[in-house]
């Protein structure tokens, strides 16, 4: 037990390199500065943002317009005595974006049904997502006139009936049911809601099985290339216990690293998703994820830590075999492209559609990469679809011990030291 310690100890202080730290450090403060600079970016966009409103109607209709931009937090600027050209020569001149023309009449055609339609000029001076929000905004608000102006012409028609009844006449009370839980809300926003929360889990589980299979399969091709891997053979401990703690060692760096770039991850997203935990706040669906039992425990935390590191070490017991196949260093950069490819189809999957609804051979053929199962862990949690949580955790673990058997045989022969997966073609001599 002590040599193998004292092994494990020596790969894992191989692994931790300063270049590890430096780069580790340096991820973290990237993610922070994203997310600090997402923030501070949507924090600018919420702020009053200034509007040119060139009115050639002058009406009451025209001046309500105005002031609701005003309560929709623009700075309006008037433009007056202008014709529509000059207006949109004016404004493309200046730093405001957004340019909103009532024609002549507006007011008016609104008593005879006969509208006269707005022009707004939105000037693209950035193709961000926070550069249009004023245009999102504004939408917001015509239609919040729109639904003014239709209740206001209702109500003189028909003095005594709610404009509501007839512009809505079909009403939905939405509710949700999971398992046996029943709560009112919209599915759509719950469920964009718990994307949300959970998007970070197979982002993190892709960078870290790609980065610590790398390192193993370095780590293993250095070896062969520097000899070293001759004089470890040699050593008074069995070739399994030698596999063992080179995996182990790795998974202990992988975690490392994981912990690492999900706490950086984490200023990330931040950044990004304030919006969207004030929007679900504000409509009380954490009220509603409650009492459905969507949220996570400490149970199913540590569940998920299970799956996640069974999938690190399925990952690093490939990137071992492989590693073996590799000439020098310079080769094994493009033995890292099967885990790649591995972990990229249940990735790309997971975001974009059920595999519950694939194809069975597709289906068959997804749920045989053990990757795939991490990916649906927290999904399957929150729908307490403990079955399939289990039966993954139990794939991944036989996955696991079937590859640690076949890379125990290969290191227990010499052919450890020969095997080599050359691409170069071999000259023709004429």
């Amino acid at each position: 037990m002590k040599k193998f310690l004292n092994l494990l100890t020596k790969e894992i202080r191989e692994l931790i390199t300063l270049q590890l730290f430096i780069s580790l450090l340096f991820t973290v403060f990237l993610f922070y500065f994203i997310g600090q600079m997402a923030k501070t970016e949507i924090k600018r966009a919420m702020r009053i943002q200034k509007i040119a409103v060139l009115d050639l109607d002058g009406s009451l209709l025209s001046q309500q317009l105005t002031d609701s931009l005003s309560l929709a937090n623009f700075q309006v600027e008037k433009l007056e005595g202008k014709s529509k050209a000059e207006a949109i020569a004016w404004t493309k001149s200046s730093d405001i974006n957004l340019l909103v023309v009532i024609p002549t009449g507006f007011g008016e055609s609104v008593d005879t049904l006969e509208l006269r339609e707005m022009e707004t000029y939105s000037f693209l001076r950035s193709f961000s997502i926070i550069g249009s929000r004023s245009s999102v905004i504004l939408g917001s608000v015509v239609n919040a006139l729109n639904n003014y102006i239709s209740d206001d012409f209702l109500k003189k028609k028909i003095p005594d009936f709610n404009p509501e009844k007839l512009k809505k006449p079909i009403r939905s009370k939405d509710y949700v049911v999971v398992k046996d839980r029943m709560a009112e809300g919209a599915a759509a926003s719950i469920a964009g809601f718990i994307s949300s929360q959970s998007i970070f889990v197979p982002i993190i589980l892709m960078m870290i099985i790609i980065y610590s299979s790398q390192m193993v399969i370095s780590a293993i091709a250095m070896e062969k290339q520097n000899k070293t891997l001759e004089t470890l053979l040699t050593v008074p401990i069995s070739r399994t216990s030698i596999v063992a703690t080179k995996m182990l060692a790795s998974a202990v760096v992988g975690l490392i690293s994981a912990v690492i770039y999900l706490f950086g991850f984490r200023y990330y997203m931040s950044g990004f998703m304030g919006d969207v935990s004030r929007a679900a706040a504000s409509e009380g669906l954490p009220k509603v994820i409650q009492e459905l039992g969507l949220g996570m425990t400490a149970n199913t935390y540590l569940i998920l830590g299970v799956s996640l590191f069974l999938a690190i070490l399925c990952a690093l017991a490939m990137a071992t075999i492989l590693g073996v196949l590799a000439e020098d260093y310079r080769s094994a950069q493009s033995l890292i492209m099967p885990v790649i490819f591995l972990v990229m189809i249940p990735y790309f999957l997971s975001f974009f559609s059920d595999i519950k609804n694939l194809s069975l051979p597709v289906k068959v053929f997804v749920w045989a990469i053990p990757f795939s199962h991490p990916f649906l862990t927290t999904q399957n949690l929150l729908l307490e679809n403990y079955r399939a949580v289990v039966g993954g955790i139990l794939y991944m673990l036989i996955f696991f011990i079937a590859l640690i058997v076949i890379a125990a045989r290969i290191f227990s022969t010499d052919r450890v030291l020969t095997m080599k997966l050359r691409f170069r073609r071999k000259k023709l001599v004429l």
